[in-house]
């Protein structure tokens, strides 16, 4: 059993040799395989024949084996494996710097920009960096860029022009020099070799995009590329429709069925974006995987998209990992019912503040009236999607800062929420309040806290999601107490500390138990 999958960067040569014997899937994304004779890297999922153990040598990053000059293997695809959930990470400064730059960060910016946005030195990031992932920020990001482009030359009908720069490249001739280089093909050669593979009737279907520049003009709902994003099995997609479903922004979000969908401004690009849980595959090299469908308009921004729809379905967690240790904890009848639950995250952070400050931070899954709509309608940017639901952009920090509170509590917000949203949306919009993965945890809560009208509990609630931090326990929680059989937060607090470091998971199942009584 991986134990915060032994991953905290550091590899353990035996456990990976037992992992790569077996293709075992919770080790997928947690560290990939070199193959010496080949100068292939592989994902321990990979259904090709085991190499002699000799063979083999384990690096914790795709970026660490490209470094090494491995290339990545067409038939396991790691461009596609599952990353890290923040608890694995040794340094919370590292952490920080790879979620950003798996974002996009460094996609037309500096190091040295990266470095003053998480407040050191550049050559204290680098070195930072160095230590934890075995690379430099410039060639994790080099890596990011590839893997997202290998990915959308294998699975889209794109153009190799579109596809450089919505990887991050700034200019095609360089994207096709760093390709050639790095995996000795160019980017057709690769689709060519790629498409072979597989019918091409199962390429995403991106036909109705225009010659010359399809994000002058297209329909945000017939215009989609369609990817896919992996996980680790198990993963309870019900579960986590019904806290989005229940937490949904009326106009911005939906669940239908088993398929969620969302309004999305990112990066000044607006569309939507629409996942399922894909069938069982008998293409087992690719994993457990999400099917996601994003508006054509929104490909500039697909770096730090799909960066920020891994965060809000949770797909880097470990449920292996975390399960056995709730069941441990004494939470064995909540687990077998739920197996591989996920913390719903956020992909836009103000979106959550939004919410929990106007509804007053119910419990998630706890179903009631939702109060967002008449903000939402009155601030939000109209945007049409053909989809009577989904017919408002969310408003962002900067517009309901300048509404103010007055406007608010005109729109039905009762004026102690009204205060502390537009309070809150100050913080952000002037940068005092950060709330963004990777970002210091603690001080995000103390910024919280300073807001009149939000306590502790909403603070947390908020950090759970925004931070993706899945140690996040509201012990002020009377829901909470009530469902774990205790009173007070003190003797709730002596409790959860057997649930550590993953208490948010716990939450959530003593949350949804409330929902069935």
């Amino acid at each position: 059993m991986p134990s915060s999958v032994a991953s905290l960067f550091l590899l353990n040569p035996d456990q990976c040799q037992r992992a790569a014997r077996t293709h075992d899937p919770r080790f997928d994304g947690i560290f990939f395989i070199g193959i010496i004779t080949t100068r292939i890297y592989c994902r321990p999922i990979c259904p090709a024949r085991v190499s002699v153990s000799s063979h083999r040598r384990f690096f914790v990053s795709a970026a660490a084996a490209e470094r090494a000059g491995y290339r990545p293997c067409l038939r396991c695809r790691p461009e596609l494996a599952p990353g890290r959930a923040p608890v694995d990470a040794v340094s919370r400064l590292a952490f920080a710097a790879a979620v950003r730059i798996g974002a996009g960060a460094l996609n037309g910016r500096s190091v040295a920009d990266l470095a003053r946005e998480l407040n050191v030195s550049e050559r204290h990031l680098r070195r930072a960096l160095e230590r934890e992932v075995g690379v430099a920020p410039i060639e994790l990001a080099q890596t990011h860029r590839l893997l997202l482009a290998k990915r959308l030359l294998a699975d889209t009908a794109l153009s190799v022009t579109h596809i450089a720069f919505a990887s991050g490249f700034q200019s095609l001739r360089r994207f096709n020099t760093v390709f050639r280089e790095r995996y000795r093909l160019s980017p057709s050669g690769l689709r060519r070799t790629a498409q072979g593979r597989r019918s091409r009737a199962s390429a995403a279907s991106t036909n109705s995009i225009a010659a010359n520049d399809p994000m002058a003009a297209t329909d945000p709902v017939k215009d989609l590329v369609r990817l896919t994003l992996a996980y680790r099995a198990p993963l309870a997609w019900d579960v986590l429709l019904q806290c989005l479903g229940r937490d949904a922004i009326s106009g911005v979000e939906h669940v239908q069925g088993a398929r969620y969908g969302r309004t999305v401004r990112i990066d000044g690009r607006s569309g939507v974006v629409f996942a399922s849980d894909a069938a069982p595959s008998s293409h087992a090299a690719l994993g457990t995987h999400l099917h996601v469908e994003v508006s054509l308009s929104l490909l500039p921004a697909l770096m730090p998209l799909l960066a920020r729809l891994r965060q809000l379905f949770d797909l880097d967690a470990e449920p292996a990992v975390i399960d056995a240790h709730l069941e441990q904890g004494g939470l064995t009848s909540l687990v077998a019912r739920r197996h591989g639950i996920r913390i719903p995250g956020a992909l836009d952070s103000f979106d959550i503040v939004l919410g929990a400050l106007i509804r007053g931070g119910r419990s998630p899954g706890i179903a009631a009236r939702d109060p967002t709509r008449g903000v939402v309608q009155a601030l939000g940017e109209p945007i049409d999607t053909g989809i009577p639901a989904l017919d408002r952009l969310a408003p962002s920090a900067e517009r309901i800062a300048e509404a103010g509170a007055a406007r608010l509590e005109a729109l039905g917000v009762a004026r102690g929420r009204a205060l502390a949203l537009a309070a809150a949306a100050r913080a952000i919009a002037d940068g005092h309040l950060v709330l963004e993965p990777g970002s210091d945890v603690v001080a995000a809560h103390r910024a919280l806290l300073a807001i009149d009208g939000v306590s502790d509990r909403l603070a947390t609630q908020i950090v759970m999601r925004t931070l993706y931090w899945p140690d996040a326990f509201p012990i002020s929680d009377r829901t909470l107490q009530r469902a774990a059989g205790v009173s007070g937060p003190g003797t709730l607090r002596v409790l959860a500390e057997r649930w550590q470091p993953w208490r948010a998971y716990a939450a959530l199942h003593l949350w949804l138990q409330e929902t069935e009584r």
